[in-house]
């Protein structure tokens, strides 16, 4: 059962120290000092996805190139309310190539056959443009799409959290990592790694709170808005991934396994080899219509029930 705080317990928990977004699925992220909320995570999120000749989605653990790609939205973009025009572009950046400037406001077509882990579906293709781009620096047959928000929906495990959506995100809208945590795992590395290793999505950092002490948080507050811990992140290959060269080794994950893993975490529970870090979020208000719905770097966490054990929490 969830140990339920009382309104005397209740003060700042933690506070956000980054925000960040990635607008293309693997590629690097934009670290931003505030960012709308939308029905499916922070705006602009895992909006593109890089593609293959047959439309599966390329990702960092087959392409690890795509950590040198760069991605720049208009300043205005993460502004509530602001709509793109023709003359506002998404520029894509990687080493020796040049500038790909792909237009926020025009129509694309529909390329139908795209699919990334368990979803497939239509997606509206950026153009030939965008597709020789790619082709030329992975060196393969390649496109970028664009979610079609109109025709599609994605959903995340109803299990987890019901009625809530993702682009191409790989699970839930958002990504809780604490400064202590990160802490704690560099205390134990040779090399310390930064925070893009976890790529914190559509993320959020704080500091403040003990390290994994996320691992509990069941239902928190930032700004005026409800978030509900879902489960722990359980991490893939990507954090084993330099961000700054794109060559990948065994940590952090070998350390992780250490301490973080279902061996650990979960002892009494069927071993499936993963690690943790990280806590997946939904935030309630993301359901619902109207304006105001920013988070901003500053904002405190305000804990308002936690998991008993953290073998609940990653359940």
């Amino acid at each position: 059962m969830d140990k339920v705080l009382s309104s005397s317990e209740e003060q700042a928990t933690a506070k956000i120290s980054s925000i960040f977004i990635y607008p293309i699925k693997s590629c690097r992220g934009i670290s931003v000092s505030q960012a709308p909320i939308s029905v499916t995570g922070f705006r602009w999120d895992r909006q593109w996805l890089v593609v293959n000749s047959k439309g599966r989605a390329y990702t960092q653990r087959v392409e690890p190139k795509l950590a040198l790609v760069e991605v720049e939205l208009p300043k205005d973009a993460f502004t509530e309310g602001w709509e793109p025009t023709k003359s506002s572009y998404l520029v894509v950046r990687a080493p020796g190539m040049d500038d790909l400037n792909v237009c926020l406001g025009k129509q694309c077509a529909k390329a139908d056959g795209v699919s990334v882990w368990e979803w497939s579906g239509s997606a509206l293709d950026e153009g030939d443009e965008a597709s020789k781009w790619f082709s030329t620096y992975l060196g393969k047959p390649s496109r970028l799409v664009r979610f079609n928000t109109v025709s599609e929906t994605r959903t995340v495990d109803p299990k987890f959290a019901p009625g809530f959506k993702v682009m191409f995100s790989d699970g839930y809208p958002f990504l809780l990592i604490s400064q202590g945590s990160l802490d704690a795992l560099n205390e134990l590395l040779k090399e310390p790694v930064p925070i893009n290793r976890f790529r914190p999505n559509c993320s959020i950092l704080v500091k403040g709170c003990e390290p994994f002490s996320e691992d509990l948080w069941k239902e928190i507050r930032i700004n005026m808005f409800k978030f509900q811990g879902v489960k722990l992140y359980s991490r893939c290959k990507v954090p084993t991934i330099n961000q700054e060269n794109g060559i990948a080794g065994s940590e952090p994950t070998v350390t992780l396994k250490e301490f973080r893993s279902n061996k650990v975490l979960r002892p009494n529970k069927k071993q499936q080899g993963m690690v943790y870090f990280g806590q997946n979020l939904v935030c309630h208000e993301s359901l619902t219509q109207g304006k105001g719905k920013t988070i901003s770097v500053g904002d405190y966490v305000y804990v308002f029930s936690k998991a008993s054990s953290v073998a609940e929490a990653a359940t």
